[in-house]
This record gives C-alpha cells, sequence and structure tokens, in this order.
C-alpha cells in the first residue's frame, strides 16, 4: 500500500502529465530500446514509428495517476492489458526494466521540476502497479497453461491451408506441430504470432482475432496486408505473411488470449465492423449459430467495397439459412461492378440514422471493432442513440485510445 504522502505527490503531478504526458513516454520507449534493444523483439516497431503506442501509456499511466488512491478502479484496463502482456510472454524481469527507464524519462522530460520527492513517489507507485500486473498476469499463465490442450510461451503450428479471402485478406488455418489438442477458446479472442524474418534484425510479434469457431482441430487467423499508404510504412508482418509464409511453412503462437469476448447472453445481438475488423465477429457468429440458435444477429459490415470486402459468401450462406440473422453491407466507395450488382444496402458512412432504419431498438448487445475512425463513430452514434453502456462492447487493432 501507498502512504499518505506518497498518494498525494502522485496525484499533485496529474497536471503536469496532462501536459507532458506523451513527451514522456515518447521518450522512455526511446531510452528503453537505446538500453535494452533486445525488447525491440516484443514491442511493435510500426506502432512505435506512429506515435500510437506513445500515446496508449501516456493515457494508461495518466489514468494510474488519477486513481493512484483507489488502483481497482482501472483494474478493468489493467486485465485488458494484462492479457496483451501474456499473448507476448511478458515476465516479471520484465517489469524492473520498464520502471528504471520510466523514471529515466520523466527525470529528463520535467527537468528540474522533477524533484527527489516526485522521483522517488512514482518509483513506490510504479511498484505497487507493477506487483498488480505481476499477480494479474502469473494468474492467467496458470489458468493458461493448465487448461485442456493449454501452453506457455511459443507452440510451433504449421499453416496447413492459405486461403484468400480478398485483394487484401488472406486466412492462414494453423495445426499445432505436436498433433497434441487445442483449447476451447472464447470467440473474440486473439493469438500472438512470432515472425523470425532472416532479413529482419529482430523477430516480429502480432496478435490476430481467431477468425473461425472453436473446433479443437486448428486455429485461423485472417490478416490484412497493410500497405504502405498517407507517409505509413507498409506492415512489416502482414507483408510477409502474404508473400513468404506458404503452406507448410512453422509459425510460433501464444495460446489464445483477451477480454473482447463474446457474453453469455438472450438479448440480440449486434456485430458491426469496418474492414479486417470483421475477423473476431465470424468466431462470434458461428458460436452464436451453433449454441444459440434462436438468438437474433445483426451483422453490419463497412468496406470500401466488393474487392475488398473479405467472407462475404460466408456471411451470406449463413444468413440465408438461418433466419434469425440480418446482414447489411456498407460500401463507402463502391466499385462498378458493385453499382451493377447492388450488392450493398448503404453508399457512404455509417450513422445513426441509418441503424436506426434497420434495428429494431437499441436495446441490444453491441460489439463493433474496426478503423479508429470508424469505431469513434460507431461509438458517438450509439451514445446518442443512449444504448446502455454495459451493452457497448470493442476493441482496437493495436493501442487503445479514447473514443469520447
Amino acid at each position: 500500500m501507498l502512504d499518505k504522502t506518497t498518494i498525494d505527490t502522485i496525484k499533485a503531478t496529474v497536471p503536469v502529465l496532462e501536459v507532458h504526458g506523451q513527451e514522456i513516454t515518447k521518450r522512455f520507449y526511446q531510452l528503453l530500446f537505446e538500453n535494452y534493444p533486445e525488447l525491440k523483439n516484443i514491442f511493435n516497431q510500426t506502432n512505435q514509428k506512429m506515435g500510437k503506442q506513445s500515446q496508449a501509456l501516456a493515457n494508461a499511466v495518466y489514468a494510474a495517476a488519477v486513481n493512484i488512491d483507489k488502483l481497482e478502479e482501472i483494474l478493468p484496463t489493467v486485465k485488458q492489458i494484462a492479457h496483451k502482456h501474456v499473448s507476448l510472454n511478458i515476465q516479471p524481469e520484465h517489469y524492473p526494466i520498464v520502471g528504471e527507464n520510466l523514471l529515466l524519462a520523466i527525470k529528463e522530460v520535467l527537468g528540474d521540476a522533477a524533484t527527489p520527492e516526485i522521483l522517488e513517489a512514482w518509483e513506490k507507485a510504479y511498484g505497487v502497479i507493477a506487483d498488480v500486473f505481476i499477480e494479474i498476469e502469473a494468474d492467467m499463465y496458470k489458468e493458461t497453461e493448465i487448461q485442456t490442450g493449454g501452453w506457455s510461451d511459443f507452440r510451433d503450428f504449421k499453416v496447413i491451408k492459405k486461403e484468400q479471402e480478398s485483394d487484401v485478406i488472406t486466412s492462414f488455418y494453423l495445426k499445432p506441430v505436436d498433433g497434441g489438442n487445442l483449447p476451447i477458446y472464447n470467440p473474440g479472442q486473439y493469438i500472438t504470432v512470432k515472425i523470425e524474418n532472416p532479413d529482419a534484425p529482430y523477430h516480429y510479434l502480432r496478435q490476430y482475432s481467431l477468425s473461425c469457431k472453436p473446433n479443437g482441430s486448428y486455429f485461423r487467423i485472417s490478416v490484412k496486408r497493410e500497405d504502405g499508404i498517407n507517409g505509413n510504412p507498409d506492415g512489416d508482418v502482414s507483408t510477409f505473411l502474404h508473400t513468404r509464409i506458404q503452406e507448410g511453412d512453422i509459425l510460433p503462437v501464444s495460446a489464445p488470449a483477451g477480454e473482447f469476448i463474446l457474453k453469455a447472453e438472450e438479448k440480440p445481438l449486434v456485430l458491426i465492423s469496418g474492414g479486417v475488423g470483421i475477423t473476431p465477429f465470424i468466431s462470434m457468429l458461428e458460436t452464436v449459430v451453433a449454441e444459440q440458435p434462436e438468438r437474433s444477429v445483426y451483422f453490419i459490415h463497412a468496406a470500401q467495397n466488393g474487392a475488398v470486402h473479405s467472407f462475404k459468401e460466408t456471411i451470406q450462406s449463413l444468413s440465408e439459412e438461418n433466419a434469425k440473422i440480418n446482414s447489411y453491407v456498407i460500401y463507402s466507395n463502391p466499385t462498378a461492378e458493385d453499382l451493377k450488382t447492388k450488392n450493398y444496402h448503404k453508399v457512404g458512412l455509417i450513422d445513426l440514422d441509418w441503424l436506426q432504419s434497420v434495428l429494431p431498438s437499441n436495446e441490444a448487445a453491441f460489439y463493433f471493432c474496426g478503423p479508429d475512425g470508424f469505431m469513434k463513430t460507431v461509438y458517438q452514434e450509439l451514445k446518442r442513440w443512449n444504448v446502455m453502456p454495459q451493452d457497448i462492447n470493442f476493441e482496437f487493432f493495436g493501442p487503445s485510445k479514447s473514443l469520447d
């Protein structure tokens, strides 16, 4: 537990973090990789270049400072981050390294304002927060390893099938090399894939949603090839998977993790996806069809056009076979072929007026996933419709950020 003086000192730094938080976390990552370059193996360097990771960490540090006297308030966020840590095989020995470099960054950015009292308070606070993470993650590691078909660290999987889903998305079917059992994961969870590119100075770790319902035989991930646009770099891992990984190749994989999962409830289910955000919802939809065939489902997918719309046939087939499934498609920029076949329900972007025209009410379980701008729009429109907070579920592909 933290003493009152430490808590008061941490709370006094909240305004400073509001102004300098991202500068501190950006410098933290620079120092971390300078002092411990081997940790580049763990952190997504594309997110580093784009500033996404430093912003996410700044938000987390700020939340911790605001709630330092009631850390239970941020436990949901801690658990969400802990799932990612377990998927990446973060270990207790990593925490002192992070703390050391975070304090160095605070001292460097704040200069004389970082008094010995402030640095001592943050060292104590970080120690308490790190212990919370370590304890939660230890329980997660144990639970993951002892479940049927579970394992710790990484396990080798063979690519048994590679299938193109659209112009930009390809699915990889993965089966364990050891022939052992697979765990029955929760629909919506993800795995981490380790990519060992001989042309790169370090290996890559990337998390991908499992895009089929649990089956006990294989995993499937569906990966969008990230082509560099608007000054952003090509995706190192997605490009490697699309162009270099073939059937028969071996990929190390972590056990399924994640808290963005389908909840056990009866109310109508609304799945709203944008682009590759469709992947966790295929698993959820297939599971509902198998386990809750009487549950009403509204499956809404937004894409640029039909050429990049993945799983069209899968969703169409499930909709035709199940009267409880209602499927809708939105294209922002339909192709000539789309305009000819009219294989969509709306042109443009998703909005509340349209949602209200296809959904019977706001009393449903809403799940959404997709690009950041798409997610912000959906979130704000659902709030405008007065959807209950507990019925709003979402996940970022990458570092989290505020949708308000």
